[in-house]
């Protein structure tokens, strides 16, 4: 998810060279940057393919940068933090509709309780509005940690991670104030709820953090692959991008052992990562879609080409963003084999 990713985020050599800027003040920044290695995808003969072979089935125009999607039952939502607002785009009609105006909306968007959860980056707050009308019920003094973070709902609450030293903030939508500060390792940002539990990617400790909600502890860290950033829960597992490397990790939710680690070849800033319809789906720029088979922890195909930045499953369909093109492209699945 490239969100708003501001300062080292918009210098990056990729990004200049799509919207065609030389910022005297990126020559400061740049030397910031983790190094990594090159994309390259898969190189198995037949999993690579074009990305235009993937026409959708329907192009829906959001200004600005579109970015983080949460699904909904009757919709897709998505963020546009650098026009400071977040769009509904119906699941019916394939057409874009209310608008609820926020501050530099990062760090995710999550779906529940009647209301969609929005991070801000521009007020360092936790913005609810209603799933329907898009009214904003309130703002809440939980400022995101890092504008490529996430958000979850799960055991009855909302969680975010507020402090890049290490705090998860659970959140009462009764009452929308935090109940609980939980100390996680340093550097981790990404939450996501399975099997009972609130799962946290550490990004600078190359790991999977469990927080038992019972009891609001950390009560196990399983090592995965290096800086993970973005999660998504299916098949019985919690599944992790990880950004230095480009691999997809898988970790039982149950046992919180590692399953897998499945070379991707998509490392780097941004991305995201979704399940559905018995697949993995990852998307970084160059590398729009990455289709993992969760049957055979196994990369079966990976598209190519311009867009790409957030990805999700929903209504049948995957919904994929193009951050710089400002677009969200509705595609029909396609066949694992």
């Amino acid at each position: 998810m490239f969100s708003n990713r501001l300062l080292i985020m918009k210098c990056s050599p990729h990004l200049l060279l799509l919207v065609g800027l030389a910022l005297p003040w990126c020559a400061g920044l740049s030397a910031q940057e983790p190094k990594f290695p090159p994309k390259t995808g898969v190189k198995t003969p037949g999993v690579q393919r074009d990305i235009t072979e993937l026409p959708p089935v329907a192009t829906l125009t959001v200004k600005g940068h579109p970015d983080w999607l949460a699904v909904t039952s009757d919709a897709v939502w998505v963020s546009s933090s650098s026009v400071n607002h977040v769009v509904r785009l119906d699941a019916t009609t394939n057409e874009a509709g209310t608008i609820v105006t926020v501050s530099k909306p990062c760090s995710g968007l999550v779906a529940d309780f009647g209301s969609l959860w929005i991070p801000s980056c521009g007020d360092h707050a936790l913005v609810r509005a209603d799933i329907k009308t898009g009214a904003i019920q309130a703002t809440i003094p939980a400022g995101p940690a890092d504008s490529e973070g996430g958000i979850a709902a799960g055991a009855g609450s909302v969680w975010l991670v507020t402090s890049k030293t290490g705090e998860l903030d659970r959140i009462d939508p009764a009452t929308n104030t935090v109940v609980a500060k939980i100390s996680i390792p340093a550097g981790s940002f990404n939450p996501v709820f399975a099997n009972d539990s609130i799962w946290v990617s550490s990004n600078h400790g190359n790991a999977l953090v469990r927080v038992n909600p019972a009891t609001n502890t950390v009560t196990s860290s399983t090592p995965i692959g290096p800086m993970p950033r973005f999660l998504t829960v299916g098949a019985g597992s919690v599944w992790v991008l990880n950004q230095g490397d480009g691999s997809i990790s898988r970790v039982d939710a149950t046992s919180g052992k590692l399953i897998a680690t499945i070379p991707a070849g998509i490392p780097g800033l941004g991305g995201e990562i979704a399940f559905g319809a018995g697949a993995v789906w990852a998307t970084v720029f160059d590398f729009p879609i990455t289709m993992v088979d969760a049957a055979t922890n196994k990369v079966v195909r990976q598209w190519h080409g311009a867009g790409g930045d957030s990805i999700r499953y929903g209504h049948g369909t995957i919904w994929l963003t193009s951050y710089s093109g400002e677009k969200v492209w509705r595609l029909a699945v396609p066949a694992i084999h």
